[in-house]
């Protein structure tokens, strides 16, 4: 059985910084591509952050280069995704994502065949 459990949300005030994990179980990590996505409130689920399988090919959406980084350990089959620098519009319920194809650059949720239940990043002003 597929599983994809994230952690680590949480309330921060604007500056702080979380570090989210996302364990993964049921298929082989290291064949999968993997992603992170958030949905605000009223929004649609948005592409944030995506790494390869080879951890070395990294995709961040424009609004959080520079702020947040995406990493992956596959002996441990988990991802992260280390968030510096929040802002209240990063407020947001974050999800990871597995891609079989790899077709992260898409930066599309159709590219991602397993999700997780998502975590709370609240980011106070």
């Amino acid at each position: 059985q597929v599983q994809l459990a994230e952690s680590g949300g949480g309330l921060v005030q604007a500056g702080g910084s979380l570090k989210l994990s996302c364990t993964a179980s049921g298929f082989i990590f290291s064949n999968y591509g993997m992603g992170w996505f958030r949905q605000a409130p009223g929004k649609e689920r948005e592409f944030v952050a995506g790494i390869r399988q080879n951890t070395f090919t990294l995709y961040y959406a424009d609004s959080v280069k520079g702020r947040f980084t995406i990493s992956r350990d596959n002996a441990k089959n988990t991802l992260y995704l280390q968030m510096n620098s929040l802002k209240p519009n990063d407020t947001a319920v974050y999800y990871c994502a597995a891609s079989r194809s790899g077709r992260i650059w898409t930066q599309q949720e159709s590219a991602f065949n397993f999700w997780g239940q998502g975590t709370q990043v609240t980011v106070s002003s």
